[in-house]
């Protein structure tokens, strides 16, 4: 090899190197961008804060220990224990607490009658129907090919629970299940309440509200075994 030819190769070799430096620190700069770390301060809102609250109606897409379940980073995931009894609200989903109906358990607000439930069985069927079957007992569909289960309606906690816990599942997510308050309407989410009480009825209906026919209808003790 010519000196010239190696004069020029040791020229390419460090213009090479300065070019490769200037691609990492390139890299750097946007892995550390400028940016306002969480409850920093901040002179561009008349607060002081970086940190902005959320726009009324914001509803989480994750939160909590479902978070992190996506890409699979945490395994199998446990569903936290159960909430419990929901914030009374209205029919149109604004709270009520402090209202005097009483200590976070509220019933359903909307009148019960026909429409109500066909309007619940409706939505129902589309919404929840394919996760926790068709008659509420946690086999839908999708369930079925692998998904998590949801619980069954018809066990006595889910029973004894108040309609305002069901706005709220259906509001705000439980577990792995989303949040619908996006996609159904306040009314319609009482409609599916009123829907899954006449489901539960369906399967746990005691013998004294019961008429003569369905009595007859019933089959005997030793045919339930």
């Amino acid at each position: 090899m010519t000196p010239r030819r190696l004069t020029a190769g040791k020229a390419a070799l460090v213009l090479a190197t300065v070019l490769l430096s200037g691609c990492e620190q390139a890299m750097h700069d946007m892995y550390a961008q400028p940016k306002y770390e969480p409850l920093q301060p901040s002179p561009l809102f008349a607060d002081g804060n970086s940190a902005r609250t959320p726009p009324p109606g914001s509803v989480p897409m994750a939160q909590g220990a479902a978070a992190d379940t996506a890409s699979g980073r945490r395994g199998h995931l446990t569903l936290p224990p159960d909430p419990g009894p929901a914030l009374p609200l209205d029919a149109h989903g604004r709270s009520l607490a402090g209202a005097g109906v009483g200590e976070r358990r509220y019933a359903n607000p909307l009148p019960l009658d026909m429409a109500l439930l066909e309007r619940g069985q409706q939505r129902f069927d589309i919404y929840c129907a394919p996760c926790h079957g068709l008659s509420g007992n946690g086999d839908g569909m999708i369930a079925r090919r692998g998904f998590p289960a949801p619980p069954s309606y018809h066990t006595d906690r889910l029973r004894e629970a108040p309609d305002s816990h069901f706005y709220q599942v259906i509001t705000q997510g439980y577990g792995v299940m989303y949040p619908y308050s996006d996609r159904i309407s306040p009314d319609d989410r009482w409609a599916i309440v009123a829907y899954i009480r006449a489901l539960q009825l369906s399967q746990h209906a005691p013998r004294d509200r019961l008429t003569p026919q369905d009595l007859a209808r019933l089959p005997a003790p030793e045919a339930r075994r």
